[in-house]
């Protein structure tokens, strides 16, 4: 993996918990921040992902689709203090 060193300011105060957390975590300052920003940017891409299944899956048809399969598999469908295990 190719590192790129970038210089930002932050103020004093959030670099003092980052170093703070990120010794609690045995990580480099930059370990640890690379790892945050990481999760940030995995959290955007899972949003992402979910507005458009929202979008999919509220398209009527597809949603009438859905409950109508969702109904004949109720239908069928035994309650789980029946099962044999």
């Amino acid at each position: 993996m190719a590192l790129k060193k970038t210089a930002i300011a932050v103020p004093a105060e959030v670099l003092d918990q980052v170093d703070a957390l990120a010794r609690q975590r045995g990580e480099s300052r930059s370990a640890f921040i690379t790892r945050v920003l990481r999760a940030a940017l995995r959290a955007r891409r899972d949003r992402e992902i979910t507005r458009k299944l929202d979008e999919l899956f509220a398209a009527p048809l597809l949603r009438e689709e859905e409950r109508r399969s969702a109904d004949e598999l109720a239908a069928v469908a035994t309650a789980w203090t029946d099962e044999r295990w």
